[in-house]
């Protein structure tokens, strides 16, 4: 796992082999990170990482600027890999839950201006993911939310899909609140 840009640009990561997660493939991610470079002030949002795995994203939005980072995963192993590398790199107001995603949905009571999911793509309500989102109510005004899927599912109908990249097996779509 490496870092592709900013203060911690060329840091390896290695997680543990042990670790339930599908990190995001380094071509998707910086593909991913230069959209979000062109659209997005880092300093100035609040970020939400759903289903982290291995932290990747979350440490990146760090790396680049963004200095409100929540980071939401079940599995233990990921979570003390991400509390291990959110310590390496000294990022402040890290929050680093161990929870289910779907429930921390349900339950916050936050808003993010940036929220990116990576669920197993196993997972059988990835469906479901958008409307969540939505429904709770968990974007600013003008946030997004990105989702990384298999090339299996489609929102291309969804009322608050916006956008589609597709890299290799790894599809990025993008939703914000309809215009």
């Amino acid at each position: 796992m490496r870092i592709n840009a900013g203060k911690l640009k060329g840091k390896h990561f290695s997680p543990p082999k042990n670790i339930p997660a599908r990190p995001t493939t380094d071509i998707a991610k910086e593909a991913l990170f230069n959209i979000l470079t062109n659209h997005i002030d880092y300093e100035s949002i609040n970020f939400l990482d759903l289903f982290a795995g291995t932290g990747n994203i979350g440490i990146e939005m760090f790396s680049r600027g963004c200095n409100q980072i929540t980071s939401v995963d079940l599995s233990p192993i990921s979570i003390k890999f991400i509390q291990e590398m959110s310590a390496m790199a000294q990022v402040p107001n890290h929050q680093i839950i161990k929870a289910d995603a779907i429930r921390y949905i349900k339950q916050t009571p936050y808003k993010y201006d940036l929220i990116f999911a990576g669920p197993p793509y196993p997972l059988e309500c990835i469906d479901e993911i958008p409307d969540l989102i939505f429904e709770y109510k968990l974007l600013t005004e003008n946030g997004w939310f990105i989702m990384e899927t298999s090339p299996r599912h489609s929102f291309l109908e969804h009322p608050n899909f916006f956008n589609l990249r597709k890299y290799g097996q790894t599809h990025f779509w993008f939703f914000k609140y309809a215009d």
